[in-house]
């Protein structure tokens, strides 16, 4: 038989519920968050964080905005305990913010967290042991009611040594380790058994856990086992309904926000979902999430890259980059189409802030948040590959060099970085855009450049005289047009007996003053194909000559080869 057998597997079952609500919820407010990443995010690193590292993450939860923050397991750690006292004795808890430290229904760890969390303005001390039917039968070897025992008297214990210390604001918690895993029934006994002890009140509640150690089924099924807890538990309006979900099957967020919407109250979870196996629920992404549809999260996640930077530094674990809402390719868009669409979107959408200021809602095709709100730039959004089309490079060349490409000259341009993308075989950087640009529409091989002009009008019609300068020569060229730029080509096709048109031109300043640079595009039909061309220079009719130029200089013409069959211009510029 085949070591991979699936027949060893059976399936979770379901529950039985015929007036199941959840389906119609929303989650209409953030939860009450609690940040679990100094105790079970630390407890499953390779590397346990130092004092520094824990420190670090600690002010950064702080600042993130979290108001309970489990702190550690002093009781079974020396420097978890003296984490937890260094924060007390040097005041780094903020009035605002209650720490919460794990134990289990042991009297000598009981004592010992106590003792750790001694002197502090508020705490929640978190009890727990586990009621799963896999744990009792073949680890602890226990009966139903010896496990109920276990967390009865350890409730107990917890109730009379916070009362000997009345200067600390104590709220308890109990978690059934393994709640999935357990029936339904029994644990809402051991829960009811605990807070018979605690005797909790709508002004004083208690904190009832129920975590999903292992995750073991889809998520509904999650939902329904917190919905029927809910209706079920003694004392609700006394209780404060808390999930801590991990990531086995790949849905700890999705649990979490179904679990939410069964009735929970409250989430524990780790930053980017650092945890055992695959992880604890990820509160980035449930934050942001709700973010996303225009609730207020009650964390701030504006500056991503900086919890990025303290996440990796004290996990020593890479965030990935398609990591939702946080890593580096999130926001990234290589496919010509995508790329092309996030451009006319993100032009609209500044047109419609101008008008509608705050009433204007994120409309971006790809992008389900601004970029922007998370501390990203839009340069991180397109990125440009073998994949990659015409709207990608034009964003690219406009947000990082002001060159605002016309359509026709998009379409023209992306050939060639796809082709430069395709020989590299990776990913082409903006300089790398801007050289590929510079290279083939204004330092050609056999530059030809204008030398001197001179410019009239006369009855609607403009006259230009110009010299342009060869690598050989200097040729004489004049004639007359409906603007100096038709001019221009008319000057080029008398002296060359040519037929080249000009199909299309644009330009635009580089600055905001009148020192700024001005850049021209242009389109010519020559024998029967189109060419690009463009130029740069300090006044606008200097730019479009060269980009003239340029274009015919792409289409093989040779201008320097005039000199030979026409009389190279060696005298003063008249005009005409």
């Amino acid at each position: 038989m085949s070591v991979f057998n699936h027949k060893k597997y059976r399936a979770f079952p379901t529950i039985v519920k015929t007036n199941r609500r959840w389906p119609d919820r929303v989650i209409e407010k953030a939860p009450d968050w609690c940040s679990v990443d100094l105790r079970d995010g630390n407890q499953a690193l390779i590397e346990p964080m130092s004092p520094s590292q824990k420190l670090a993450m600690f002010e950064l939860l702080v600042d993130v905005g979290f108001k309970q923050i489990e702190v550690g397991f002093p009781a079974a750690s020396q420097t978890d305990f003296d984490f937890v006292r260094q924060l007390i004795e040097h005041n780094r808890v903020p009035d605002d913010v209650t720490i919460q430290v794990l134990t289990q229904a042991r009297e000598a760890l009981i004592a010992r967290s106590f003792d750790a969390v001694k002197g502090a303005r508020s705490a929640i001390m978190h009890l727990y042991n586990s009621t799963s039917t896999v744990q009792r039968e073949q680890v602890f070897k226990k009966s139903c009611d010896e496990i109920k025992d276990i967390a009865v008297q350890g409730a107990k214990w917890v109730r009379d040594l916070a009362a000997k210390q009345p200067e600390t604001d104590w709220q308890f918690q109990y978690s059934p380790e393994s709640f999935t895993n357990t029936e339904l029934d029994y644990a809402l006994e051991v829960c009811n058994a605990v807070t018979d002890i605690w005797q909790p009140t709508p002004e004083h509640k208690v904190i009832l856990n129920l975590p999903a150690t292992v995750e073991v089924a889809t998520p509904n099924v999650y939902a329904d086992q917190i919905e029927t807890f809910c209706d079920r538990v003694n004392r609700r309006d006394c209780i404060t309904i808390s999930l801590h979900t991990h990531n086995d099957r790949g849905c700890g967020i999705a649990a979490a926000e179904l679990g939410v919407m069964a009735g929970a109250d409250r989430i524990e979870g780790t930053l980017l979902g650092n945890g055992e196996r695959t992880g604890n629920m990820d509160i980035v992404t449930m934050a942001m999430n709700i973010y996303s549809q225009g609730m207020d999260p009650k964390l701030d996640f504006s500056d991503m890259d900086r919890v990025i930077n303290v996440v990796e530094r004290c996990t020593q674990l890479a965030v990935h980059p398609r990591h939702p809402y946080a890593g580096e390719l999130v926001f990234a868009a290589f496919s010509g189409s995508h790329q092309d669409a996030i451009n006319k979107c993100l032009a609209i959408d500044e047109q419609t802030r101008e008008t509608e200021g705050d009433n204007c809602h994120w409309q971006v095709a790809y992008l389900p948040i601004d970029p922007q709100d998370v501390g990203r730039s839009y340069q991180e959004v397109i990125r440009i590959n073998s994949q990659s089309g015409k709207g990608g490079v034009a964003y690219i060349l406009e947000q990082d060099y002001g060159l605002i490409l016309p359509r026709w000259m998009q379409v023209d341009f992306s050939p060639h970085v796809q082709h430069f993308a395709e020989q590299s075989e990776a990913e082409v950087s903006t300089v790398e855009i801007r050289q590929i640009f510079q290279d083939t529409y204004i330092d050609l091989v056999e530059p030809m450049n204008v030398e001197s002009y001179q410019a009239s009008r006369t009855e609607g019609l403009d006259k230009l005289s110009a010299t342009i300068k060869t690598t050989e020569a200097r040729v004489h060229i004049a004639g007359e047009g409906k603007g100096i730029l038709d001019a221009f080509v008319n000057a080029i096709n008398f002296k060359l007996n040519s037929k080249i048109i000009l199909v299309d031109y644009s330009e635009h300043t580089l600055g905001d003053n009148q020192q700024s640079e001005a850049m021209a595009y242009v389109q010519l039909g020559v024998n029967g194909q189109r060419y690009c061309g463009a130029g740069c220079s300090e006044d606008i009719v200097g730019a479009s000559l060269r980009a003239v130029l340029n274009a015919i200089g792409r289409s093989g013409i040779d201008i320097k080869t005039i000199s030979k069959i026409n009389e190279v211009c060696k005298r003063p510029l008249v005009d005409g």
